[in-house]
């Protein structure tokens, strides 16, 4: 009883409220999306918005549990869930229904479960409970190295899935690394990667004067910083591997990626127009948030959302309901309620005294604000789309459950934050 008052007396209130607001607008939303006039009914669960209700109320019950369980629980078991999602992540390659060319999903009666979606909880885990471990680095390399192995291994068996969208998010938790002391030059050089892949992929037929750009700023790097202690050779060495990473985009980009991928990353640098094939969602989407306006056209007055001219837009493409029916307005509530959550976890995570607890909350905050970053880049065509939902508001059980206990563990561990987990 003691315990059970101490939880709500030292329970992040706001975080609470921010993550109710986020579901109950996405709820709301679902049913704008795919709201007709013979399914009227908000409460009708033969209908997406139904089935959402009762994902929604088992998730308020897993809540509920989480706020129960010992805080020591997560980190004692830390390894033992990663080996179960691990575990859950082969079987479903094996024996996992396919859905959209994804081996991703166990289908129990009408309803299916998405291991990769818990399996972001189980490495967010895992990868906290190994960093806080007495005597781990991550400036050493076997530290590094195996942090890494701990995120590439379901990110590996998700990408086996044909579930490129989700395996991606695993990037997140590189964000994690740098705060626990990876070197920024790493992620700049990420950064810089990224970059050289869609410049050369724009510049295919000039390969020559991107090896004599790339020559120049290393030249030009040299001579800058030459007295910070870089010498020639590590400027060498620089060239050299963005030499042939240049001249590995083309042959990745067609013998790795897909049709549909390589159509959505060409569509996306301008390479193709497609308005009837890959780029239709983007494109649509654009037009259904604009014509939203500054206040928007009104609940359940969309014509884009009514007449279904973005498809998943109840999943997916949910950003765009809210852009035309709510708004300029509407869209802005959204995207300040989710910084909001996202500042407030960076601060709760800085305020534990657990290394474990303070490791997970930045897996948490990294975790969410990929998704979001991604999930609305789709949406007005600044990334290429991948499929993955936007946290708290799209459609579907397993990431409305995968967000709410990857969420509600933290706030867990923050109620005690002074023990050490």
């Amino acid at each position: 009883m003691r315990e059970t008052k101490g939880i709500l007396f030292n329970i992040d209130w706001i975080t609470l409220l921010v993550y109710f607001l986020l579901v109950l607008m996405g709820w709301v939303n679902i049913y704008a999306a795919v709201y007709n006039e013979e399914h009227q009914n908000i409460f009708d669960i033969t209908q997406r918005y139904g089935k959402q209700l009762i994902w929604i109320s088992a998730a308020v019950f897993m809540i509920f549990i989480i706020l129960l369980i010992d805080a020591k629980f997560f980190s004692t078991f830390a390894f033992a869930i990663y080996g179960i999602s691990i575990f859950s992540l082969i079987a479903v390659l094996l024996f996992g229904k396919e859905i959209a060319g994804s081996r991703s999903w166990f289908q129990i009666g009408s309803f299916g479960i998405q291991p990769a979606e818990f399996a972001k909880v189980a490495t967010a885990l895992a990868l906290s409970k190994y960093l806080s471990t007495f005597n781990i680095t991550i400036k050493r390399f076997k530290s590094l190295f195996f942090s890494l192995l701990i995120i590439l291994v379901p990110a590996a068996l998700i990408l086996l899935q044909n579930d490129t969208g989700s395996a991606l998010i695993f990037i997140a938790f590189i964000l994690v690394l740098y705060r626990e002391g990876l070197p920024g030059g790493i992620l700049l050089l990420g950064v810089l990667l990224i970059i050289l892949f869609l410049v050369t992929l724009l510049l295919e037929d000039q390969f020559y004067f991107l090896i004599a750009a790339l020559l120049l700023i290393s030249g030009a790097l040299f001579f800058f910083i030459k007295r910070s202690g870089i010498n020639i050779i590590k400027v060498a060495l620089l060239f050299i591997v963005l030499s042939g990473f240049v001249a590995s985009v083309n042959y990745t980009f067609e013998k790795v990626l897909s049709e549909h991928q390589k159509t959505r990353i060409n569509v996306l640098i301008g390479k193709e127009a497609d308005l009837k094939g890959a780029g239709y969602n983007v494109h649509q989407s654009k037009i259904a948030i604009g014509s939203g306006g500054v206040a928007g056209k009104g609940f359940l007055k969309g014509t884009q959302t009514k007449y279904n001219f973005v498809p998943e837009q109840d999943t997916d493409f949910i950003f765009c309901t809210v852009g035309e029916e709510w708004g300029f307005l509407g869209s802005f509530s959204v995207i300040a309620l989710f910084l909001l959550l996202f500042t407030r976890l960076i601060r709760m995570a800085e305020r534990q005294k657990s290394d474990f607890a303070r490791i997970y909350g930045y897996c948490v905050v990294s975790i969410l604000f990929l998704h979001f970053l991604v999930n609305i880049g789709m949406t007005i065509g600044l990334v290429p789309v991948i499929g993955i939902p936007l946290p708290f508001f799209s459609y579907g059980g397993s990431s409305l459950w995968s967000f709410s206990i990857l969420l509600f563990i933290f706030i867990r561990q923050d109620a005690y934050r002074w023990q050490v987990l």
